[in-house]
């Protein structure tokens, strides 16, 4: 871009100056040329080649001298571009310069052109412009420094500035060579070429300045004003060039001091003074001046310490800083109304409402009292009141306005920012050179030193308070003069006597000295006055770093004065009062949740200091009232301001806290202050007030930003306050105790002073009155009190306020244990009364016990008590186990100690209030422990006994267990149920996971412990837990003991007492541990009769739990011991409690719940026993053991309970059913045994009337279904004792006991119908049954005679069968399902002994099938027929058909069966063959529910297996006719298909007699015909069945009928002939009855339908019978011959001929060719038969 450029301004040179100035073309022309020959890549190789060219800039050269504008512009900026570019050839500099002299005439843009130039031309040719080169370039600029334009004349006053500097930058820079000499005084020194140039240009600006001629630059009449500002510019920017320069120096006092002097003596003009620095009128911007000066004197910290050292302190000098100092008081005091001073800091404002009362304001400032004002007149008030950084400050300092001639208008409080700023300055450069010689070399390289420390062995310890060796995982540092910490102490810089800067420390030192009352009089003036927040942040932060400086010097005097004086700032004094006046808190103003306190805050405590939950919403300080004046008190809250001021004073601590000693006092009283009246306020923000009551919009913005910021000012006080007290943590031990003891001290003694005087009180009256008990405190004897120190503070929270005594000991128990617990270190690396230890524990103690101390004051000291001693013992945990050991003992005692004045009640007073808290502050105690065990209790080595003491500590009435045979008296005392829960945490713990912990003497303590929890009445919750912590603790012993040596010399004769002796010899005795188990299982026995129903319940579980887990390690005599001395114990208290109950005073829920328990226990001794019973069979006295345990069990079944039957029932039968599993026991049970086991079994049916109840009788409404079945279950194993010896008898009795067992069971509560399943009972009952051997003589008999009872229960009456079996009308049992199981084990029976003649002779068969025929006949009749299985009546049919099949067989081949018997067998199958046949389908309504069609078809095949077991033997001789004929007559009835009229049925079907003639006769009489067709049956199959099968009866068989039959039969086939003779003369009489009936009703209906047909079901049943008529050959010898006709097989077609006739006439009137085809084919073979 530089090529194009001068490319195109050459071009344009050219095209100008063609006409005139021809060497100026030429010259173009020639550049142009070059320029264009440059075959440079980029701008920098072409610049390194213009510069080579030196005839290039000759046209810009000659363009300058035409003084022609257009050329010299163009030249100009080709001139400034090349310059830029570093292209101008350096031999041409000279010329340039010329020509750029000689442009100075041109226009304005030019002249600025070449003023940019100037200052890239030093910078890019500094080492060639020098000499004349330099003077040319600076006379440039002043000549166009007196340029009238403004633009021009400032920029070349700033470029002329610029160069000066830049000339001197060279100085800087410069290399040594030297360039030439220049006189100094009378000698000369050898320069460089920069600082030739630079003395050159220096000297020549000093002289122009003085109006004088330069020696060097070509120019005159320099304005002396610019003259000062370029030498102040020399002078600021270069400051250093005259302090290693001689002959700049020497410039400075030859030239410039003198020249100062002469001139301010001439009180120069306002532009002049400024430059001139200094006057002493009293013109307000002439102070001001001086305060700007004053403020840069104090900025320049070194220079302030050198002016008192030549000044100060020296004797005979002026005191210049001393009386300046003095003169900021006169000063901050001179106007109070402009800065607003009042009582309290304020807000300035600006315009305030009216003038008239600013000296009525004054003169009531001055009549208050406030400090450091001084009386002078009020003067004029201003426009503005207070210091803010708005108008209390000027944006250019006087002394920088050095283009100003006059002076600008000053704020009248610039002055006071001023004094702010100087204050601020002389703090911040103390501080700044004090503060780091404070700080040890080691404290700067702190993992170096702790690095070193880890690997440095302990130092030998101090003769006094040397710690106790805390084991090599310790840490604690520990110099040689006792400190906790490696130099914990800040070191005083004025002991650094060998420091290079001891003289300037010294200097610091008198300065604090001398200036401290000058300096916190001016700030205790502006802390009350008006000031912004930017303003006061400062002059707090210049207060605490001078009061900083004073404590790190360790002045005592002025350090405790700037800290009484800032924690007056923190808590003014009228708030603090107004607080006091102001009673309790007030409800806070916002929603707690809306600012929750930061969780681990230490000072986050009940209602105390620095907690953000309740800060109040800036609105509603917004609605408070008009501001208030200066001079008026402000609301009763704490400021932003305040809390400003408290974090200072707080800081002050953190930094000087081991060298305070005393003074703690002031901090922690202040705080403590603080903590009051925020809790008195409820930590309401207090709004920082205005100074007037103007109304100023900004300071009303300012004050609401405050009272925003009150919660995060709030966190940061907190966070220095929690600083404050972690510092501690360094301290020297001394310096510790110090703050323990000034924290002691803030609590309340006024208690211990009441406490003594009523002590002497009542110890004088107990002289006078010996019977009046002691009510002075007992915990106060044995604690040691701190006595109050000899200095209280002035101001007291509990001297005036009534919330003051609880509030002000929150306070400092809250920092007792924060101090505490940050220093728990300390306290476990020194001995207690070193560390501190023993006055915080002894002080906590004294607080929590006294009963004159607040409520919640106790609970605190508690509290904190508790977490000391947590913090205490978890820090331990990493010492070895000795040392470990003493912290934790330690630990425990402060816990027991401290419940020594709470468990002495009887020497407290005693009051409501005072017991509750006594059990508050108990039950915080029992927690801590319990939160011990939590964080330590692993690693516990000591102090068990006092942990257990700690927790027995509840329980009234001294040590020990109560020696108590039973509980029913009540439960153990306890000192308040409050209690029970917190110490029975810690109890838990220890046995859930601490007792691999406890030594062997704390086992004994554990078990009573555990007896004591398991007998209080206050928790059944906990007692029940306590239960299952035996079996944690019998499980412990018994895993520490793989076999115990438990004897019966052990328990003979020895009590509960003579264990605890034996268990607590310890290890040594063998014995110890097992008579320790012993007596765990004797103290859980006295549990189980406890009055509480799950309590012992809970016992009696645990404790056969606890046999059952560790019976294998018991052998044969420990077990049989154990037997005899526990479970039969169990058992004998269960009776005698069983026996207790049978008074009628008893409460039923109690006596139930009694049974439960005995339950309970009956069940887990009959497993227990039952899983061991091979060891205890092994004793030799198992026998008798045996015959004690049925004792028992008789013992309790007389109590005739049902759920107490049942369970022993049920432990009976396990017992018997193991030892059956084991060939080994079954030996074990001799004849005795099995007899006193049949005897008990067999005395009678549980629960009944007959049952030898001698107590009381089972209520009518109970459920004894259980009952029941366990006394059936208990047979099965009773049974297997017998079975070898079983007799008849046996059976008949365990018969008749299931029968009467299923006859009483009673229905009670929800129960199950048994049509589908069988109850429990029932199928106990069957499968005894079926375990019932049958291979004795007359067993089987009696079995199916039993069985066949059971199945006639269901089919019994109701009423009888409820009056039999005892029970309610509200029965609903069926015995349906029992009853089909009954058949089917009845069938098997009878298949199996079929063959035993014994079972017909004793009628059982009989008696069998006579059951089987029950449900059969009633089918449909029967009340219960709904079930999804199979009908009973079908399951009957099917066990009937087989029973027969096997018996009806044998009742001809057996011998010795009476005829009476076969006889009745034979009517009862006639009897089931007619319940086959038939079925009474209205009697009840199920049968619609029925399947009519498939029960039909079931019906029908059933009977055809009947008919071909039966025919022909029911036509055997022993058999009477009348059978016979019920068989015929109950075909005859199912097989009539429509039912004839009623006089039918009257005369012909039911009114016949033996042979059938009457009703013949009645047949051929006709009768009236009916329009009423009647339906057909709805089994109608089943009747077509039996109308064949009646035909069947009659009809020959087929041989017969084919004469293929031999004419020699033998005796079977005669045998067989008459059986069917006799069967078919008894049926053909109802064969014609049946067939006549059919035919007279189509004869009598027919012809009154005319010519309708006849329905078509009564056709096909006419048809039928026609159709059987035609093809019958009866039996010759079933029908009698009738009169004078000779036939053999159509006998029945002769008895209906007329019929038939009369049949074939109707159906030819009809028109029935099908009917009269059948007629007149019946009527041929009568005619055949006739012979026609």
């Amino acid at each position: 871009m530089t090529t194009q450029l001068l490319a195109t301004e050459l071009a344009n040179l050219i095209q100008e100056s063609k006409r005139k100035h021809n060497d100026l073309r030429q010259a173009a022309e020639k550049a142009l040329e070059e320029l264009k020959g440059i075959r440079a890549a980029n701008e920098a190789q072409a610049a390194a080649e213009l510069a080579q060219r030196p005839n290039f800039v000759n046209p810009f050269i000659i363009a300058c001298g035409t003084r022609n504008a257009k050329f010299t512009s163009i030249a100009i900026v080709c001139l400034q571009r090349l310059i830029v570019a570093c292209a101008l050839p350096r031999g041409k500099l000279n010329q340039v310069l010329e020509a750029l002299r000689e442009a100075t005439s041109s226009g304005l843009d030019v002249q600025l052109k070449i003023l940019q130039a100037l200052p890239s031309l030093l910078q890019n040719y500094a080492h060639d412009v020098r000499g004349d080169l330099l003077i040319t370039s600076l006379n440039i600029c002043f000549i166009l420094q007196t340029s009238k334009n403004a633009i021009v004349n400032n920029t070349s006053a700033a470029t002329l500035q610029q160069l000066v500097v830049s000339v001197f930058d060279k100085v800087v820079s410069e290399d040594r060579s030297v360039a030439g000499e220049v006189p100094v005084g009378e000698n000369t020194l050898q320069l460089g070429t920069a600082a030739l140039d630079a003395y050159r240009v220096f000297h020549d600006l000093c002289l122009l300045t003085e109006n004088r001629r330069p020696e060097y630059l070509r120019f005159a009449g320099l304005p002396q004003t610019f003259g000062l500002e370029l030498i102040e510019s020399v002078l600021t920017n270069h400051a250093a060039v005259f302090l290693t320069h001689p002959e700049q120096a020497y410039i400075l006092r030859s030239r410039v001091m003198p020249f100062l002097t002469r001139a301010l003596k001439d009180k120069p003009n306002f532009a002049t003074t400024v430059r001139l620095l200094l006057d002493h009128d009293t013109t307000l911007w002439k102070r001001s001046l001086c305060m700007e000066v004053f403020r840069g004197i104090f900025a320049e910290h070194a220079l302030l310490r050198r002016i008192f050292m030549l000044y100060d302190a020296k004797e005979g000098e002026k005191d210049i800083l001393k009386t300046l100092t003095a003169t900021f008081v006169r000063l901050s005091t001179e106007k109070p109304a402009v800065i607003g001073l009042g009582h309290q800091s304020t807000l300035p404002v600006s315009n305030p409402y009216g003038n008239p009362n600013a000296a009525t304001d004054h003169a009531m400032i001055e009549a208050g009292g406030v400090t450091g004002i001084i009386g002078t007149s009020a003067g004029t008030e201003g426009s503005t009141t207070g210091i803010s950084a708005q108008w209390s400050t000027m944006r250019v300092p006087c002394i920088d306005q050095l283009d100003k001639t006059e002076p600008p208008t000053i704020p009248e409080s610039y002055i006071y920012s001023l004094i702010l700023s100087c204050i601020s300055s002389l703090s911040e450069g103390i501080a700044k050179f004090i503060l780091p010689l404070t700080v040890p070399a080691e404290t700067r390289s702190r993992k170096r030193a702790a690095k070193q420390a880890a690997d440095r062995n302990s130092p030998a310890p101090t003769p006094e308070g040397s710690p106790r060796p805390l084991g090599p995982k310790t840490r604690l540092e520990r110099s040689g003069s006792g400190s906790f910490k490696r130099n914990p102490v800040p070191r005083n810089p004025l002991k650094l006597e060998d420091h290079p800067l001891f003289a300037e420390i010294k200097t610091c030192a008198s300065i604090v000295e001398e200036c401290w009352p000058a300096f916190l009089a001016t700030c205790s003036t502006f802390l009350y006055a008006a000031l912004d927040s930017e303003y006061y942040h400062g002059l707090v932060r210049a207060f605490q770093k001078f009061a900083h400086v004073a404590g790190l010097l360790q002045l005592a005097t002025p350090r405790d004065a700037f800290l009484t004086t800032l924690g007056k700032a923190a808590v003014p004094p009228n708030v603090f009062t107004a607080c006091l006046n102001t009673g309790p808190p007030r409800t806070p103003s916002v929603d707690a949740s809306a600012s929750a306190t930061t969780p681990g805050s230490l000072f986050s405590n009940a209602k105390g200091l620095l907690s953000v939950e309740s800060l109040v919403n800036p609105a509603s300080s917004a609605a408070d009232g008009s501001r208030q004046p200066s001079f008026e008190v402000g609301a009763a809250a704490l400021t932003t301001r305040n809390l400003l001021c408290l974090r200072a004073l707080l800081n002050l601590g953190i930094a000087l806290g081991p060298t305070l000693g005393p003074s703690w006092r002031i901090i922690l009283e202040t705080l403590q202050q603080a903590d009051f009246v925020l809790y008195s306020t409820s930590k309401t923000a207090g709004r920082t007030p205005t100074v007037t009551r103007g109304q100023d919009p900004q300071a009303e913005s300012e004050a609401d930003a405050l009272l925003a910021n009150f919660g995060s000012e709030t966190r940061a006080v907190e966070t220095a306050a929690s600083r404050l007290i972690e510092s501690t943590v360094d301290f020297p031990n001394e310096a510790f105790v110090q703050v323990v003891e000034a924290t002691c001290d803030l609590l309340d003694r006024r208690h211990d002073d009441k406490l003594k005087a009523e002590e002497k009180a009542k110890a004088k009256a107990n002289a006078n009155r010996p019977q009046s008990p002691p009510s002075g405190g007992s915990a106060g004897a044995s604690l040691k009190a701190p006595s109050p120190g000899p200095h209280r503070r002035l101001m007291n929270v509990s001297t005036t306020a009534a919330a003051g005594p609880n509030q002000e000991d929150q306070f400092a128990l809250a920092k007792l244990g924060d101090v505490a617990t940050i220093n728990v270190e300390r306290l476990l690396a020194y001995p207690p009364e070193v560390s501190g230890w023993a006055t915080l524990v002894s002080e906590l103690i004294r607080t929590l016990g006294s009963s004159l101390m607040n409520a919640s004051v106790r609970l605190r000291a508690a509290d904190i008590l508790v977490k000391l001693v947590l913090e205490f013992v978890n820090v331990a945990t990493s010492l070895e186990a000795e040392q470990r050991g003493t912290v934790q003992l330690q630990a425990s005692e402060a816990l027991r100690d401290a419940l020594v004045p709470l468990l002495r009640r009887e020497d407290r007073e005693a009051t409501v209030a005072t017991q509750t808290t006594d059990v508050d502050v108990h039950k915080a105690i029992l927690e801590g422990l319990t939160t011990l065990l939590e964080n330590c209790g692993e690693s516990l080595v000591s102090g068990w006994q006092i942990t257990f003491e700690i927790i027995d500590s509840i329980f009234k009435g001294g040590e020990g267990v109560p020696g108590r045979e039973d509980s029913k008296g009540g439960g153990l005392a306890t000192r308040s149920p409050k209690l029970v829960r917190s110490s029975f945490n810690s109890l838990r713990l220890i046995c859930s996971d601490f007792l691999a912990s406890l030594p062997n003497s704390c086992f004994l303590i554990l078990v009573d412990t555990l007896y004591k929890f398991c007998s209080q009445d206050d928790d059944l919750n906990m007692a029940l837990t306590t239960v299952t912590f035996f079996w944690v603790l019998s499980d412990f012993l018994s895993g520490k003991n793989t076999s115990m040596r438990i004897t019966s010399q052990m328990m003979d004769g020895s009590d509960a007492l003579a264990l605890a002796k034996r268990a607590s010899k310890g290890e040594d005795d063998e014995a110890s541990n097992a008579a320790l188990w012993m007596l765990l299982l004797l103290r859980l026995t006295s549990v189980t009769t406890d009055r509480r129903l799950e309590l012992r319940n809970s016992a009696v579980q645990t404790l056969l739990r606890i046999f059952d887990a560790y019976g294998d390690n018991l052998d044969t005599e420990a077990w049989h011991t154990c037997v005899k001395h526990v479970i039969f114990s169990l058992l004998s208290s269960m009776e005698d409690e069983l026996e207790a109950l049978t008074g009628d005073e008893t409460d039923d829920e109690e006596r139930k719940a009694w049974y439960g328990t005995s339950v309970l226990v009956l069940g887990g001794i009959s497993g227990l026993l039952a899983s061991y019973l091979e060891v205890l069979a092994k004793h030799p006295s198992f026998n008798s053991l045996w015959q004690e345990l049925l004792g028992h069990f008789t013992t309790l079944l007389d109590f005739n309970v049902l759920d107490i039957n049942t369970a022993t029932f049920k432990a009976l039968g396990n017992i018997l059913n193991q030892s059956q599993r084991d060939e080994k026991c079954a030996v074990v049970f001799d004849n005795g045994t099995v007899t006193a086991v049949w005897r008990l079994w067999s005395r009678g049916i549980p629960g009944g009337q007959d049952g030898g109840s001698r107590r009381r009788r089972r209520p009518e409404n109970a459920d004894n279904q259980d009952c029941l079945v366990a006394y059936v279950g208990a047979f099965h194993d009773v049974y297997r004792l017998v079975e070898a010896d079983l007799t008849v008898a046996h059976v008949d009795r365990m018969l008749a006991l299931f029968r009467g067992t299923l006859q009483r069971a009673t229905v009670a509560g929800a129960y199950v119908s048994d049509v589908e399943k069988a109850t429990p009972l029932q199928n106990q009952v069957m499968e005894a049954i079926k375990a019932i051997r049958t291979d004795l003589a007359g067993v089987p008999a009696v079995i199916i005679s039993q069985v066949a009872e059971l199945i006639r229960l269901p089919f019994q009456g109701d009423t009888a069968a409820q009056a039999e079996q005892g029970s309610t009308p509200s029965s609903k049992r069926t015995f349906v399902a029992m009853s089909k199981a009954s058949m089917e084990i009845l069938r098997d029976l009878v298949l199996q002994k079929s063959a035993d003649p014994d079972i017909y002779s004793s009628g059982a068969v009989a008696s069998a099938l006579s059951a089987l025929a029950q449900p059969i006949t009633s089918k449909y009749g029967f009340a219960v027929v709904v079930t999804r299985s199979a009908q009973p009546w079908r399951l009957a049919t099917e066990v009937t058909l087989a029973v027969l099949e096997a018996v009806l067989p044998k009742l001809h081949t057996l011998h010795g069966i009476p005829r009476n018997t076969v006889q009745e067998i034979w009517e009862t199958v006639v009897r089931i063959a007619d319940g086959i046949v038939s079925a009474d389908m209205a009697s009840s309504a199920s049968s619609a529910a029925a399947n009519i069609a498939d029960d039909e078809s079931f019906d029908i095949s059933s009977f055809q297996t009947l008919r071909k077991l039966i025919t022909p033997a029911l036509g055997a001789e022993v058999i009477p006719d009348r059978t016979r004929k019920s068989y015929a007559e109950s075909l005859f009835r199912t097989c009539i298909i429509h039912a004839p009229p009623p006089s039918e049925q009257a005369t012909l079907i039911y009114g016949n007699n033996s042979d059938g003639g009457a009703g013949l006769a009645a047949l051929y009489k006709s009768r009236p015909g009916r329009t009423v067709d009647p339906l057909p049956t709805r089994r109608a199959k089943m009747s077509y069945v039996c109308l064949d099968e009646l035909f069947a009866l009659i009809a020959l068989q087929d041989e017969e009928a084919d004469g293929t039959c031999s004419e020699d039969p033998g005796d079977d086939m005669k045998q067989a002939l008459a059986l069917r003779v006799r069967m078919a003369r008894v049926a053909a009489p109802l064969v014609i009855l049946r067939a006549g009936l059919t035919l007279r009703g189509f004869i009598a209906d027919q012809p009154l339908r005319g010519r309708m047909p006849q329905p078509l079901s009564q056709r096909r049943e006419l048809l039928h019978v026609l159709r059987a008529l035609v093809d019958l050959r009866s039996r010759p010898e079933a029908i009698p011959d009738a009169p004078n006709v000779d036939c053999e097989s159509r006998k029945h077609l002769l008895r209906l001929y007329p019929l038939l006739v009369q049949t074939v006439r109707v159906a030819g009137a009809a028109g029935d060719e099908g009917v009269l085809a059948v007629g007149t084919e019946a009527l041929g073979v009568v005619g055949c038969e006739l012979g026609v």
